[in-house]
């Protein structure tokens, strides 16, 4: 910012004007200056610096000097103002460069951990429901295991516990159940089809939130919204019927899952604002409260007796190191999670939108690579098509 203060007898122009606050005697505006017509012409002296200016003192017509701050200069009785000025050292306003530097380095680590958390995850995933198709115990043990980790983590100090009381809790319950909901139908998906298929399918979850929204809120869209959604509807369906190891449970899961995720942000939205509760205590207290909701159901439709003799089969064929997969799979869930919602206190909606987009390309690749998925050019090309249709959402909506 360029900051001037002139007067007929003197100019000074600067990158800026720093004050020091230390003076018993303000300087403000000098309103009460006699009329500038002077007896003989004053000479203009302009100063011009780079760095920014401390100014030293000031005098003021025949008022007298309002202060000699450092010694700088003599008064001289012909001039309305006179000032004395040094540079500064620009250290000050140089910190705002690194900082904002640091806040881009700090975000592209959050988005490159949130992606190979991610990554691993869905890779032990499939790996421990390949060998033990037990989806509701698996999502137990995913939830357990984060807040386990979280509980501990409250408790020796690691981080700092949230402050909430019951009407936090209540508030949270809607969440919980449709995260709930999510969660459990996203693995039963991925028990039933290929890790690369579910992702196909829940990269069409924007279309379940512009119509959930649209029909049930009352909320409108820009056309360019809607027309977004095209590609993404297109794309999952092409994906749909051309996928060789197509299931209709590992389709419906899916689904399931996009739509409770809708509901799970929409309630979020709706009974969080105001809340203080954010980033990792909010996605652990979430956790907790899904883990309790979770618990009776899975032991329900599964049961111990199912559990134990699936394990004892997992670990005749796989051997010990299925153990490192089941702890592996529930770790990095909590972790890849508890990554992207303190990327998302530090980001906008656009950013993490896209940045989710990525990930579902990343997932996808990795998964196919990895498992060696059969995939055919026409599967391939509603996968690339749903994807673009969701990152053409992203930018129609902001």
């Amino acid at each position: 910012m360029i900051c001037s203060l002139r007067q007929p007898s003197i100019g000074i122009t600067g990158s800026d004007v720093v004050l020091r606050q230390k003076h018993a005697t303000p300087f403000q505006a000098c309103s009460f200056l006699p009329p500038l017509a002077l007896k003989k012409k004053p000479q203009k002296h302009v100063v011009s610096v780079n760095k920014p200016l401390h100014v030293a003192s000031v005098s003021v017509g025949n008022f007298g000097s309002v202060k000699d701050l450092e010694g700088f200069g003599k008064r001289e009785s012909d001039d309305l103002v006179k000032c004395g000025a040094y540079e500064a050292d620009r250290s000050e306003i140089e910190a705002a460069g690194p900082s904002e530097a640091a806040k881009k380095v700090k975000i592209g680590i959050y988005f490159a951990t949130w992606w190979a958390l991610n990554v691993v995850f869905n890779i032990y995933n499939k790996k421990v429901l390949n060998a033990y198709p037990y989806p509701w115990l698996t999502s137990t043990l995913s939830l357990a295991c984060g807040s386990l980790m979280m509980l501990i983590s409250w408790a020796t100090g690691i981080a700092e516990s949230p402050k909430t009381d019951l009407e936090f809790w209540k508030t949270l319950l809607p969440v919980a159940v449709a995260h709930t909901i999510g969660h459990v139908a996203a693995t039963v998906s991925m028990s039933k089809v290929a890790v690369s298929f579910t992702h196909i399918i829940k990269s069409g979850e924007p279309a379940f939130s512009v119509l959930v929204s649209r029909f049930l809120l009352g909320e409108t869209f820009p056309v360019p919204v809607y027309l977004s959604l095209i590609p993404i509807i297109g794309g999952c369906a092409l994906a749909a019927v051309t996928e060789l190891n197509f299931n209709m449970t590992g389709f419906m899961g899916a689904m399931i899952s996009n739509l409770a995720f809708v509901f799970r942000n929409i309630f979020s939205k709706k009974g969080m604002k105001g809340k203080s509760v954010s980033g990792m205590n909010y996605y652990a207290c979430l956790s907790i409260l899904s883990l309790a909701l979770l618990t009776p159901f899975a032991i329900a439709v599964e049961g111990p007796q199912m559990w134990a003799a699936g394990w004892q089969i997992a670990l005749s064929q796989i051997g010990p190191q299925f153990i490192w997969w089941v702890a592996a799979q529930s770790v990095f869930y909590h972790l890849y999670n508890q990554v992207s919602y303190m990327s998302l206190d530090e980001i906008s909606p656009l950013t993490f939108s896209i940045g989710n987009t990525m990930k579902r390309i990343s997932v996808i690749v990795s998964s196919i690579i990895i498992f060696h998925t059969p995939v055919q050019p026409v599967n391939a090309l509603g996968a690339a098509i749903a994807v673009l249709g969701t990152f053409l959402y992203s930018q129609a909506k902001q």
